[in-house]
């Protein structure tokens, strides 16, 4: 495959722990006969601004170095340029690379793929903002627990996560929500208070809770798993399921197959793939195809 290989890294990926595997995984890559070269940006932004760069300027892959965040970011660059992507699953959760057959945990063997240059072609999912993702966007409870993480300067990581949920449950209402679903066999508008809505172009997030966990990433289909308004304590409960993706089958969890969907609520933040999207509401439409993932 001609063309630079183009690394897209994140340093903090794992809280910077990851940076220890980029020499090896830079000495794999150089093996090979084509120039590699690494792109780090001061910012998301800026760094995106350089793999969007790389990519006009005929690199022949971009890799992702990191986790689903960076993998997000990549995603913008490549999708529906025929360039491909590699991922180096180096972050935490990596739930994204392990839905698409990168093996977590075996970076050299990630660069090997890389250099075969032997992949998979799978869809992604454009937002009506321009945005894509590639794996599963949720907006309701969760994202409202990211917004009161993100707005907490206390602890690090984990335990701002942990003090932010605690207090999300505390206050937690039911969102009345108007969902439009784009399926196979025709529209449906759903109007109800609801808990929370995960889209899944992929089955699982959060670093393995398979809230999609039939969702396939080259069906052209996405997989909408929507939980209606429960007490808390009964939610609690069945939470544990999410990790076996049994909880689908609970009378309070229904699911959809579509081609798009739109999402309606008042005071609602949407998240894909980990990153913040923005207030609905938001309009996701499947682009079969849209990548080309080495793996």
């Amino acid at each position: 495959m001609p063309g630079e290989i183009a690394v897209l890294v994140n340093p903090a990926a794992r809280g910077g722990r990851s940076r220890g595997l980029l020499g090896p995984v830079l000495h794999r890559l150089r093996r090979g006969d084509r120039k590699v070269s690494v792109l780090v940006g001061d910012s998301a932004d800026d760094a995106l601004a350089r793999a969007r760069t790389a990519v006009a300027a005929g690199a022949g892959t971009l890799v992702a170095f990191g986790g689903d965040g960076l993998v997000h970011l990549a995603v913008q660059a490549v999708a529906e340029t025929g360039v491909p992507l590699g991922i180096i699953p180096a972050g935490t959760g990596n739930d994204i690379a392990t839905a698409l057959g990168v093996t977590r945990g075996r970076p050299l063997e990630a660069a090997d793929a890389v250099l075969r240059g032997v992949g998979r072609t799978v869809d992604a999912v454009r937002t009506g903002s321009g945005e894509w993702f590639a794996g599963v966007l949720a907006c309701g409870f969760d994202s409202r627990v990211n917004e009161r993480a993100n707005r907490i300067s206390g602890p690090p990581g984990m335990s701002r996560y942990l003090l932010a949920l605690a207090a999300e449950l505390r206050s937690y209402r039911p969102i009345p929500f108007r969902i439009t679903l784009d399926g196979p066999s025709g529209a449906e508008t759903i109007e109800r208070p609801i808990m929370l809505v995960a889209v899944g172009n992929t089955s699982s997030y959060g670093a393995g809770m398979r809230v999609c966990p039939d969702a396939v990433p080259d069906d052209g289909l996405l997989d909408v798993t929507i939980i209606d308004a429960v007490p808390v304590g009964r939610f609690l409960r069945a939470f544990p399921r999410v990790y076996r993706g049994s909880h689908v089958t609970h009378p309070f969890v229904a699911t959809r197959r579509v081609r798009g969907i739109t999402l309606e609520a008042r005071d609602v933040v949407a998240y894909a793939d980990g990153e913040r999207l923005g207030p609905l509401p938001l309009t996701c439409e499947l682009v079969p195809g849209a990548l080309h993932v080495l793996c």
